[in-house]
């Protein structure tokens, strides 16, 4: 049962993968793209997750937590310089 959840659940990451990867790629302005790469890190992290549970290896789940930090400083990075400059 629980893998059919973990099999359900990565479809629909994957489906909104593809969704996000539209918008980052169609988006009108630079805001629009940065919003995008950030659901797109979340999505990736999120698949990460169920790959280390699916190949149960826990150490793939800190390789999602130093994604998601430096994806996070990305995000603050760009967002400050979007905002008035570095």
């Amino acid at each position: 049962m629980a893998d059919t959840l973990f099999l359900i659940s990565g479809v629909i990451a994957v489906l909104a993968l593809f969704v996000a990867a539209f918008r980052f790629f169609r988006g009108p302005t630079a805001v629009d793209r940065v919003i995008a790469f950030d659901v797109l890190t979340i999505i990736s992290i999120s698949l990460i997750a169920i790959i280390a549970h699916s190949a149960q290896r826990v150490i793939y789940l800190d390789v999602a937590v130093v994604y998601g930090l430096l994806s996070f400083l990305g995000v603050i990075i760009v967002a400050k310089y979007l905002e008035r400059g570095l």
